[in-house]
C-alpha cells in the first residue's frame, strides 16, 4: 500500500514559519509530480504548490512566501513556509501521481497524505 508520511507540521504564530516534508514509501512515482494542497475549515481544497521536472507552480495566495521542492534521491517532498498569515491555517496535504505532472487538479494524484493541521495564530 502506498503511503505518504508527513512531518513537520505544527502550530506557528503569524509571520512564523515552518517546513513540512512529505516522504513516500514507494517510489513508483518517482517521475510523477507532487502536490501541496490545503483545506480550511468550511472551504473547499485548494492547491497551494506543485512541482514536477519541468516546473513549480504556485497559489497567488503563497507566491513568495512559499517553496516547495523534491528530493528525488530520498522521495521527499518538502514545503517551506514563511511569513505564515493566520489564513493560511488548514489541513494540509500531499500528494503524488505517477506520470503526470504537477497540476491544481485532485484527479491527477492517486496517492494522498492523511492531512496534517496546521493552525497559524493572530
Amino acid at each position: 500500500q502506498v503511503q505518504l508520511a508527513e512531518s513537520g507540521g505544527g502550530s506557528v504564530q503569524a509571520g512564523g514559519s515552518l517546513k513540512r516534508a512529505c516522504t513516500a514509501a514507494r517510489d513508483t512515482y518517482e517521475r510523477g509530480g507532487r502536490g501541496g494542497f490545503r483545506q480550511a475549515a468550511g472551504k473547499e481544497r485548494e492547491g497551494v504548490a506543485t512541482v514536477d521536472i519541468a516546473k513549480t507552480m504556485y497559489a497567488d495566495s503563497v507566491k513568495g512566501r512559499f517553496t516547495i521542492s523534491l528530493d528525488s534521491a530520498k522521495n521527499i517532498l518538502y514545503l517551506q513556509m514563511n511569513s505564515l498569515k493566520p489564513e493560511d491555517s488548514a489541513m494540509s496535504y500531499c500528494a503524488a501521481a505517477v506520470a503526470c505532472g504537477g497540476s491544481w487538479i485532485s484527479k491527477t494524484y492517486p496517492y494522498w497524505s492523511q492531512g496534517t493541521q496546521v493552525p497559524v495564530s493572530s
